[in-house]
């Protein structure tokens, strides 16, 4: 079974910066692939990154060159840079991994961190 526990989320003004981190436990998670996903309230949870084994990584169009995802393996832990934050950027962020590698079937989810964009 594998466990994810995000942290990192909190309030941040427009225009700040929040880096979320992923940690794993359960398993090594070096050939899965890996997801963050947010959801903000009213709305149907989103893709933001993923990346996998082989560190190829996607973005969601509205974050690109603002988010970055990537991965220490040594650490079983996953990061999302987020720079450039905005408003429409608050929701709560879960991570997720998916053992198939194809950035399809997530298996498994964290509980969330919530991330506040004030104006």
């Amino acid at each position: 079974q594998v466990q994810l526990v995000e942290s990192g989320g909190g309030l941040v003004q427009a225009g700040g910066s929040l880096r979320l981190s992923c940690a794993a436990s359960g398993r090594t998670l070096s050939n899965y692939a890996m997801g963050w996903f947010r959801q903000a309230p009213g709305k149907e949870r989103e893709f933001v990154a993923g990346i996998g084994g082989g560190r190829n990584t996607y973005y969601k169009d509205s974050v690109k060159g603002r988010f970055t995802i990537s991965r220490d393996n040594a650490k079983n832990t996953v990061y999302l840079q987020m720079n450039s934050l905005k408003p429409d950027d608050t929701a709560v962020y879960y991570c997720a991994a998916d053992s198939s590698a194809t950035m399809i079937r997530y298996d498994y989810w964290g509980q969330g961190t919530q991330v506040t964009v004030s104006s």
